[in-house]
């Protein structure tokens, strides 16, 4: 088993980042132009790591699997984006960024990868505020913030609910401005299927071409995986019905080992399960808790007379309510982390206090903040002794103003009002801090191959803390891999272009081929998606939000046996040599299919609780997660031998030099 290097600079954490750039080898800009590198994923991460790389002088090639890299996933990204600028003064900084983010992941993260983006993550609101990000204002102009769970400050900068969305057409008009001046050449609608090592380097990828099923060989001298996180393993996620693991798991294949896929994060506050027919679920704005109060009826016979339509929920008095997280986490409130918040609506449903007709669900109730605005803006009017229904309108008014995109979501989906009635939310899966193994130049186990945003899993330990996501996508691509991979590809300004004329591209096409022809030609009896939900009911029932040694070692063996019957009876209708949505799925799936098992492996082998893996054989008298930092305070590599079930373990021990480590409480 090797020990695997960090690369992470010696020296005052403080300090290192700054000593880094100081010292690494540069690309003089006459060579840049001469250099090749293929960004694979153009969401936030992507979308910035291309248009910076194209405006330093480097040839970017990009590619996408969406029509527009506008439809990256990134755009559903609803809350915000967390910066230490301290504009509340509120006693925010860089060092209390770091530590919540280092807390908040159940000290499983890098401490120096971490304290680098809590660093950069100031200059990222600048460098999008230059762009146009139409972020929200306060009355004297200033950015505004807000609080998410896991935080005693104000630190998330946002726009309504549509915070991914207006970052991500900051990046997007960046990238256009370098496609424009030819600096980057844009694939979209192609799906990168390979990796190509030549002499040990990445080199380049097989991609196809989705509209004509052409398969197409391009070259590079480094290649960048930024193509999001692996949450549908699962079938049901809040992420788009596109979102896959190919590009990581084809590189992992390769050679790049894959990290703690077992740390999977269960976001809060989605809209629940409605029924089979449904193939994504949709996410409401962990911003909503800093309004909203999530509750259930205290008496199970009022939770059953809900479920049941007897009786409504605004008919609870306040006294026949449990606030059960402001019960439980007197300090944090409805502001607690994504898992902690999680698995306590889990533990209130069990219990059997869910109250949709399913039993999954509890409240997000926006009443007792619609009367407190309500109160604050008539006394801002000069009105002292306003009615109810004047509270209520100047309320509402004000919540509308703060969210009233996703109000208006809510009740598209779910046809009720959130106004008039509590919002109906349960956890669902959303963001995956698992991924591929990087190191402090995010460079993973392949040289020249590199991974950003969500697809590495360097920053967030076993838990993410709401609005971290875009502002790591953010600082990996504008901000950290234009200087790393510069010192990099400073030793390549000799090479001369890579030829795709070579036995390695053509193995790698060939096997890309043969992989697609013996699909298309099964001849089966079942659909991609019949394997794909009963793998996510396995990984959902087994390997969700609460885990055991039994269910885990079960869900390997039912996954192998899955995977085993889609390889014999998968049917693909149509061609290879055309537009085919079921073969790009059925392409996706079997990747699934191979993670999945993997991921029930990383799980069965971490004995202990922590964050988004919690194992119900290791935790507290009060049911919290009970981390062993004795004896699994690494990060979990593992190298693919050919058979998930035999991934090789490989140990990155995590040091802890400036925060102390302990149990991790937000009572």
């Amino acid at each position: 088993m090797a020990v695997l290097d960090s690369k992470t600079p010696q020296g005052d954490i403080a300090k290192q980042w700054e000593n880094y750039k100081n010292n690494i080898n540069l690309v003089n800009p006459a060579n840049k132009r001469n250099i090749d590198v293929i960004v694979v994923g153009t969401g936030l991460a992507g979308g910035a790591a291309a248009a910076t790389l194209a405006e330093l002088g480097y040839n970017v090639k990009t590619f996408c699997y969406q029509d527009s890299p506008r439809r990256a996933h990134s755009i559903a990204a609803q809350g915000g984006i967390n910066a230490a600028k301290n504009y509340q003064g509120d006693g925010d900084s860089i060092y209390r960024l770091f530590y919540d983010t280092v807390k908040g992941g159940d000290y499983r993260s890098r401490e120096s990868n971490v304290y680098r983006l809590a660093e950069v993550s100031a200059n990222i609101i600048d460098q999008c505020v230059a762009q146009g990000v139409p972020f929200a204002r306060e009355y004297g102009g200033l950015l505004d913030n807000r609080s998410f769970g896991g935080v005693l400050v104000s630190r998330t900068f946002y726009a309504k609910g549509q915070t991914g969305q207006q970052l991500l057409l900051g990046a997007y008009a960046a990238m256009n401005r370098q496609i424009n001046r030819g600096k980057i050449q844009s694939y979209t609608r192609h799906e990168m299927l390979d990796l190509v090592i030549v002499d040990g380097k990445a080199r380049g990828i097989i991609a196809r071409d989705l509209i004509s099923g052409k398969i197409e060989r391009h070259a590079a001298h480094a290649v960048v995986i930024a193509s999001g996180g692996y949450g549908n393993v699962f079938f049901l996620s809040t992420n788009a019905m596109g979102s896959n693991v190919t590009a990581s798991w084809k590189i992992h294949k390769k050679g790049a080992y894959f990290a703690n896929p077992c740390f999977t994060q269960i976001h809060p506050t989605c809209i629940p399960v409605s029924g089979d027919h449904q193939s994504k679920l949709t996410l409401m704005s962990e911003s909503l808790r800093n309004d909203g109060r999530i509750w259930v009826p205290k008496k199970k016979e009022d939770a059953i007379a809900i479920r049941e339509g007897r009786l409504k929920p605004t008919e609870l008095s306040e006294q026949e309510r449990d606030y059960y997280l402001e019960r439980r986490y007197p300090s944090f409130g409805n502001l607690v982390p994504r898992d902690v918040a999680s698995r306590a609506a889990k533990e209130r449903c069990d219990a059997g206090f869910g109250v949709n007709k399913t039993g999954e669900a509890v409240f997000l109730d926006f009443a007792s903040a619609i009367e407190r605005y309500g109160k604050e803006q008539a006394a801002i009017h000069g009105n002292n002794n306003p009615s109810a229904d004047e509270i209520r309108k100047l309320g509402e008014e004000v919540i509308a103003n703060k969210y009233g995109n996703l109000f208006q979501m809510y009740e598209k989906i779910v046809d009720e009002n959130p106004y008039k009635t509590p919002m109906k939310i349960y956890p669902a899966v959303h963001y995956t801090m698992g991924g591929v193994w990087v190191d402090y130049n995010l460079m993973t186990t392949i040289p020249g191959c590199y991974a950003a945003g969500e697809a590495n899993f360097s920053d967030h330990g076993a838990n993410r803390l709401g609005a971290s996501a875009l502002m790591q996508g953010l600082a990996d691509g504008y901000f950290v891999l234009p200087y790393t991979i510069g010192d990099y590809l400073s030793q390549d300004i000799r090479t001369g272009k890579i030829s795709t004329d070579t036995p390695e591209f053509e193995a790698a096409e060939k096997a890309v081929v043969d992989q697609i022809d013996k699909l298309v030609n099964n001849k089966g009896k079942y659909s991609v998606d019949h394997y794909h939900k009963k793998l996510g009911k396995i990984m959902w029932n087994k390997c969700g939000m609460a885990r055991n040694a039994k269910d885990l070692a079960d869900a390997a063996v039912e996954i192998r046996e899955l995977r085993e019957d889609f390889h014999k009876n998968v049917l693909i209708p149509g061609s290879a040599q055309s537009k085919n949505s079921e073969l790009e799925k059925a392409l996706r799936v079997a990747d699934f299919l191979e993670l999945g098992e993997l991921f029930a492996k990383d799980a069965l082998h971490r004995n202990e609780s922590c964050g988004g893996h919690f194992r119900e054989e290791y935790q507290t008298e009060e049911g919290e997660a009970q981390r062993d930092d004795e004896n699994f305070k690494y990060v979990a590599a593992w190298e693919y031998t050919g058979d998930p079930s035999k991934s090789e373990l490989h140990k990155e021990e995590l040091e802890y030099k400036n925060i102390e480590l302990k149990t991790r409480s937000y009572k």
